[in-house]
């Protein structure tokens, strides 16, 4: 099930259609995004570069947070950390977000990405962050 509004908003996300990435489910404080590993955003060693997961990570955290704002606030990250856990090699990457505790301005966050490759799931990394509702 996906909230109307956050698909809007992320139809609107130019850099998730760069990375080609579709938005496979957004709910009550939860959010997952999923892209092909493109060449066109690799690395020197034959994976993913961490700025791929980063943006996905980010973006399903972000959305992750707006699903729980009322109609006509946004999001902004104001701060997050990524921790790399493995290179991103697979064929997609999936990132999940989630909610851990809503505030009135200040929602935190975090989100796994996970490399898939022919039905097996790798987590490559851990982010989490501070979203700030705008109005």
């Amino acid at each position: 099930m996906t909230d109307p509004r956050i698909a809007d908003s992320f139809a609107r996300q130019r850099m998730m259609t760069s990375l080609q990435a579709s938005l496979v489910m957004a709910e009550a404080g939860r959010c997952v995004i999923r892209a092909p590993i493109l060449p066109a955003f690799g690395q020197q060693h034959g994976a993913a570069h961490a700025g791929v997961a980063f943006a996905l990570g980010d973006s399903a955290a972000g959305y992750a947070a707006l699903t729980l704002l009322p109609e006509g606030e946004e999001v902004m990250t104001a701060e997050m950390k990524i921790n790399l856990l493995s290179p991103a090699m697979g064929d997609a990457l999936e990132a999940v977000g989630e909610v851990l505790r809503a505030g009135r301005r200040l929602t935190v966050v975090r989100a796994e990405v996970v490399a898939l490759q022919a039905g097996a799931r790798k987590t490559v990394a851990l982010l989490q962050g501070t979203m700030i509702g705008v109005a």
